[in-house]
């Protein structure tokens, strides 16, 4: 396969450009400059890493410096998602006509943090995040933990069907099941810390062993498995965005994100470095024990190196506890979400007052100019070969084949779908459309 989406000078460009903006520009022109520019960037990270002909995104990141702008950038976000957005939502008489300026801010995280987890494979991408790495640590524990409360749940339900709230309303579920990907992301992007565990400071070990205890946590992602649960008798994962059935003869294969989990104990618990660090309390040992009922043959069959796991807990189970380790360290400090909180203590209603009047009211021109802008981001070849899956219908999420011939951007698996759902998708679809039409 031969496609590109950016050239190579137009990447160089692109990646050096890369800013942290503050929380009350957000959504502005030039916020939304880079909100496209990272999408390229995503976009040609993944054709990269799909046809394996290099990584030249991920060179230029490390090149130029720009992992702790994306960690940055990305806890930036986080923080207007839990201190701004849910003012916004508050306001009675906000009543948009349009909720994608404000989307694109919402999905900010989730582009940031899929680029990440692309490029963080690399273990010079780790390095090159410097005392940021502090900071994506504690980002990551954040969003697991909101993944184990998720226990029961199974997680966020794909609506599948008309949908009656406000379009503020609409634009909160949308936000919550992007949490629950975002969340699972962030899990990919720790399995990959994880792999340079032998090379990272003594502060980043601490508080990734002692200050989170990121071992039990891990355990008790495996026991609740949150991307899995059950409908009636069906067995169903969150793969490739949505929930799938699995097959019977299917269920006993490891899925990706078990895998990770899987991957980022044995590296917590077997490198030397991580286990001088590791205090084996009662408590950590009860946890850790629990992992032996998960350890089958089948398992062992499809990640063989598991076996030094097996042998590392039969030992563990004979072995004294050791008492909590009270020792000096001079720890660094993530310091970037309490920066960003003390700048903007105080200042969340008139930070959301501000986007409402200058950000996320724009005029019809606005839109469209919007309009057109997404659509050259978004070119529909580039997108195929990124998501090669089958489309789903807009309306009522089933496979499908037909595609809105005015605008090109929505799926249905049948005309009356299509109808349906007109009422919702019309504004945008014209939008679209007339964006297209003004190049």
């Amino acid at each position: 396969m031969d496609l590109e989406l950016l050239l190579p000078g137009e990447a160089d460009v692109l990646v050096r450009g890369l800013r942290s903006f503050p929380l009350r520009e957000m959504g502005s022109e030039g916020w939304n400059q880079q909100h496209e520019n990272l999408e390229k960037l995503n976009m040609q990270a993944i054709l990269d890493a799909t046809v394996s002909q290099g990584e030249p995104i991920q060179e230029l990141l490390v090149t130029h410096g720009k992992i702790p702008t994306l960690v940055e950038e990305l806890i930036a976000v986080e923080m207007w998602k839990q201190k701004v957005f849910p003012v916004l939502c508050k306001v009675e008489d906000f009543k948009p006509q349009n909720t994608f300026p404000i989307y694109m801010v919402v999905h900010h995280e989730a582009s940031i943090i899929n680029l990440l987890e692309t490029v963080f494979f690399h273990k010079e991408v780790c390095e090159s995040a410097e005392d940021t790495i502090l900071d994506l640590v504690d980002y990551c524990h954040r969003k697991l933990t909101l993944l184990v409360a998720r226990t029961g749940r199974g997680g966020p339900h794909e609506e599948e069907g008309p949908q009656d709230g406000t379009p503020m309303q609409e634009l909160q579920k949308q936000a919550e099941l992007m949490e629950f990907e975002i969340s699972l992301k962030a899990l990919s992007v720790l399995r990959y810390i994880t792999d340079c565990v032998d090379s990272l400071s003594l502060s980043i070990l601490s508080r990734m062993l002692s200050t989170h205890n990121l071992p039990c946590l891990l355990v008790e992602l495996l026991e609740h498995s949150p991307w899995s649960r059950r409908e009636g008798s069906k067995l169903q994962r969150f793969e490739g965005g949505h929930w799938q059935t699995v097959t019977p003869p299917e269920q006993q294969k490891l899925s990706k994100l078990d895998g990770q989990v899987w991957i980022a104990l044995y590296n917590l618990l077997l490198s030397p470095e991580a286990r001088a660090r590791y205090c084996l309390t009662s408590f950590a040992k009860g946890q850790l024990l629990k992992l032996r009922a998960f350890l089958t043959d089948t398992l062992l069959d499809q990640l063989p190196n598991l076996a030094d796991l097996k042998s590392f807990l039969a030992h563990l189970a004979l072995v004294e506890t050791q008492a909590p380790k009270k020792e000096l360290v001079l720890e660094q400090i993530p310091e970037i979400w309490e920066r960003l909180e003390q700048e903007n203590r105080g200042k969340w209603q008139a930070i959301a007052k501000h986007q409402l009047r200058h950000v996320f009211n724009p005029s019809e021109q606005d839109l469209r100019l919007q309009a057109r802008r997404w659509a050259e981001t978004y070119r529909l070849d580039v997108l195929e070969a990124v998501a090669p899956e089958r489309p789903r219908c807009a309306y009522c999420n089933a496979e499908a084949s037909k595609r809105c011939s005015r605008c090109q951007n929505e799926w249905y698996c049948c005309r009356e779908c299509q109808v349906k759902h007109w009422e919702k998708h019309g504004k945008a679809c014209v939008l679209a459309a007339q964006g297209g039409k003004a190049k």
